[in-house]
């Protein structure tokens, strides 16, 4: 399962893989899935267009292939001449989407390394918990995001800042590392329903199969297409949809930064795309802004990070005839594996496993459960869960099956259908947000004694974060400067958009928590 011909001289991630006997199954079935076991994937994704060939669009920079190629390769020269960085050493990458992220993420890779990409909104603590877990040796950050960075050398990059000026002054490096398929490329972080993030570990021909499965079958990108859309590069499903889908496919990318559904709206039709990334949330707001008519150029609309409506997709199809192609993946498997698209879909499902994937509902017990009948959500393919250290390992990978925490029924005919969330995690507008971390950054405040946070269900966001908090005596009931105080804590998005004062939390004689009290009383069922 893992190859000894490891290009990696630091050994960091393959000395901590989980043991091959904690992996899932992973399947190989299609022709195009059986790779060469030299591979560099940033290698290949830079392979095809011509170097003429419009590429990436955003922040005032507008590159053709030919000078991704460049600055990527130069980048990797940066790295191993300047800073020593050999293969498998991980770099930690921060930045808003554009351009340069792109060419650092690939520079990383072509140089050997591992790339740990962290999304912008995170604040130091956080930061601090991923530099503990993959201790990087170096941080590439946009030079107006190192505020929060952890002590680690750090080069800054963009416009005229460090990166730039060390890249003009060496050569490109000529070739890429020559990794093995199975060596580590990407350290992705998922956040657990502990609030300690999770380091989820991908290969290289991990970053092709999501292409050669889900992007091949179903997306269908050409070299005709503009690819623009929400989701941080810094998440897999951002990285498939902004990175590697288009440039396996020669196609050109918009990256676009911290804009409202209307403002997406209009850059769309600003920029002509023909392919478009975002939560149903996004889908929801445009057409509430009467801004539809401004997706009308739009052949591929893709929606995942929480379920789609089929009242959002109906809206959306009404007014500008785009089949908005739904999806569920995860970090654990890196993206999509279970959607349908054009005619295949059906509003309200999610759709069938993705050619190359196998999914099954199971019962408590891991066996298959009937048709129509909710269950766990199993699925086996070309990638899977590989923790770092194996940590919670068998929390995720049963029997050979990777079980993404979800609650689906599956049709007679192969449709899964989303019911909910098996754990506390709660899936607000596409985010992933752990309970436990909000409530970490709540019990700093001084007048927090206690506190507990779970999801209110809510029609536009899917699901609001909601804080039940008990007071230290004499603290003052001040929703607003609790939610000031966990923003300034962690990132952003995970504040509780409610808060309601309580004078003590349900518990078990044992002292536990009964969430599932609070979840009902969130939802006005008690």
């Amino acid at each position: 399962m893992v190859s000894t011909a490891s290009a990696h001289v630091d050994t960091f991630c393959r000395d901590r893989l989980p043991p091959a006997e904690c992996w899932p199954r992973l399947l190989f079935d299609l022709p195009q899935l059986r790779y060469p076991a030299r591979l560099n994937a940033a290698e290949e994704l830079l392979a095809g267009p011509a170097d003429d060939r419009a590429c990436l669009r955003g922040s005032g920079v507008a590159w053709s292939y030919g000078q991704l190629r460049e600055h990527a390769h130069r980048i990797a020269a940066v790295l191993t001449e300047d800073f020593g960085l050999v293969p498998g050493n991980r770099v930690l990458l921060r930045g808003p989407n554009e351009p340069w992220l792109v060419a650092c993420w690939l520079g990383v890779l072509l140089a050997g390394g591992v790339a740990v990409a962290t999304m912008p909104m995170l604040r130091r603590a956080e930061l601090v918990t991923i530099a503990e877990l993959a201790r990087p040796s170096l941080a590439l950050c946009h030079h107006g995001h190192t505020d929060e960075l952890p002590d680690l050398p750090t080069v800054g990059y963009a416009d005229d800042a460090e990166l730039t000026e060390r890249c003009a002054r060496r050569e490109p490096r000529p070739e890429a590392v020559a990794t093995a398929a199975d060596d580590v490329a990407l350290l992705a972080f998922t956040s657990g329903t502990t609030g300690r993030p999770k380091a989820t570990m991908h290969l290289h021909r991990d970053l092709l199969a999501i292409d050669d499965t889900f992007g091949r079958h179903l997306l269908k990108i050409t070299p005709d297409d503009v690819v623009t859309g929400t989701p941080p590069i810094a998440f897999t499903f951002g990285l498939g949809g902004l990175v590697v889908f288009p440039l396996r496919a020669g196609a050109c990318t918009v990256l676009v930064d911290r804009l409202t559904p209307p403002q997406l709206a209009d850059a769309v039709a600003d920029e002509r795309a023909t392919v478009l990334f975002t939560a149903p949330t996004a889908y929801r707001a445009i057409i509430a802004a009467g801004r539809g008519d401004r997706l009308l150029g739009v052949r591929r609309a893709v929606s995942a990070g929480e379920t789609l409506p089929a009242t959002v997709w109906h809206a959306v199809h009404d007014q500008t005839g785009v089949r908005i192609i739904d999806g569920i993946g995860s970090t654990e498997l890196l993206h999509v594996f279970i959607s349908a698209a054009d005619d295949a879909i059906r509003p309200g499902c999610t759709g069938v496993a993705v050619p190359g994937y196998r999914a099954a509902v199971l019962d408590d017990d891991g066996r298959p459960a009937p048709d129509d009948i909710p269950g766990h959500l199993a699925v086996q393919g070309p990638t899977g869960c590989r923790y770092l250290n194996g940590d919670r390992q068998d929390s995720y990978v049963r029997h050979g099956w990777n079980l993404t925490g979800d609650t689906f029924a599956r049709s007679a005919d192969g449709y899964f259908r989303f019911l909910a969330r098996s754990d506390d995690m709660i899936v607000s507008s596409g985010y992933n947000i752990s309970g436990p971390e909000v409530e970490q950054a709540l019990l700093g405040h001084p007048d927090v004694q206690d506190c507990a946070v779970v999801g209110t269900p809510d029609e536009q966001r899917g699901a609001l974060v909601t804080a039940y908090v008990v007071l230290r005596p004499g603290g003052t009931p001040d929703a607003a400067a609790l939610q000031a105080f966990v923003r300034s804590a962690i990132a952003p998005y995970k504040y509780p958009r409610r808060v309601e004062f309580v004078p003590d939390l349900p518990r078990t004689n044992t002292g536990k928590l009964q969430r599932f009290v609070l979840r009902r009383r969130a939802a006005g069922t008690v």
